[in-house]
């Protein structure tokens, strides 16, 4: 059997805990985060091992809130993901404070996983399903020995991932007759409203989309060989940054995008018709405790997830 890994990308949480941070905004009836739902879900799912992406100096703080109690429940490692860490011949750029992105946070797992894994954002609840059908599809359908990177993804419906409190920006996908990712098209501000759904491009164009059409939400099911892809391709990214940008990213999401247009990967979108909630916005909050309110009195979840 593989061994699986889910991997969470908490890097990003921000220096201070508490206030103000949606990640670690409590939502259960026990004070649960919503990583304490997605890891047991994972768990639920069959997987083997979590991995937090945090960076170095949040570790203290990250383990009280949520790592030493995960630690009682599951096998636990950490990967940090700092902005000095870069290949060698290649320097921190004056006044850089932003972190690299997804891809470079994915990167710092290698070394760390001896299989299929799993990556998922910390402030996304993603529900049931998706992990079940990506842990299978990673045990018993990913080829790890093939010539093209075999990867996954859940493909949520667009119009389950909508936040009643403004417009959103998510990862629109185009899929083959076979349902195979052809292309992810990032799209700005998608909303309801009057019961249409409207959206933008990155200039704030209008574009049309379609309720029923799949998003990506940054849960993605890859081998450990494209960590190999991740790797070779970041000083390429880091050799086109023009002198004083101090922002762009190396985000999982384009460098898979580019992998399947140049015939270097193929991605399975595995469709999962949970509905994803998130608190992308402070009013977001009382939607999302009384969405797993109503998951825990139809029995999805217990009362209290995990025994002291």
């Amino acid at each position: 059997m593989k061994e699986t890994t889910l991997v969470i990308m908490a890097a990003g949480i921000g220096s201070r805990f508490g206030g103000g941070i949606k990640q670690l905004e409590p939502v259960g009836p026990g004070g649960e985060i919503i990583m304490d739902y997605s890891i047991y879900d994972a768990m639920q799912a069959g997987f083997d091992q979590i991995i937090f992406i945090i960076r170095k100096d949040l570790e203290k703080d990250f383990k009280e809130v949520i790592g030493n109690r995960i630690e009682k429940v599951a096998k636990v490692a950490y990967a940090y993901q700092e902005l000095e860490n870069l290949p060698e011949g290649f320097k921190l750029p004056e006044g850089r404070k932003k972190p690299w992105g997804t891809g470079h946070a994915v990167l710092s797992v290698k070394g760390l996983v001896n299989g299929p894994f799993m990556v998922i954002n910390a402030d996304d609840y993603y529900g049931k399903e998706g992990y079940k059908r990506i842990h299978d599809y990673m045990v018993n359908e990913m080829d790890e020995t093939g010539d093209k990177y075999d990867l996954c993804m859940g493909g949520f419906m667009l119009e389950n991932t909508l936040s009643e409190n403004g417009g959103v920006t998510r990862g629109v996908c185009s899929l083959d007759e076979a349902g195979y990712l052809t292309k992810v098209t990032e799209t700005y501000d998608i909303r309801l409203e009057d019961g249409v759904l409207k959206a933008a491009d990155v200039n704030g164009n209008p574009v049309p989309v379609s309720a029923g059409c799949h998003a990506s939400m940054n849960m993605w099911g890859l081998p450990a060989s494209f960590l190999n892809a991740l790797e070779e391709d970041f000083p390429k990214f880091l050799s086109q940054i023009k002198e004083g940008d101090v922002k762009s990213e190396y985000l999982l999401p384009e460098i898979i995008n580019q992998k399947v247009r140049e015939g270097k990967a193929t991605v399975k979108v595995l469709e999962t018709p949970d509905k994803w909630f998130g608190v992308t916005y402070k009013e977001d909050k009382p939607m999302v405790v009384d969405s797993l309110k109503e998951l825990i009195a139809k029995g999805v979840y217990p009362e209290k997830l995990y025994e002291a």
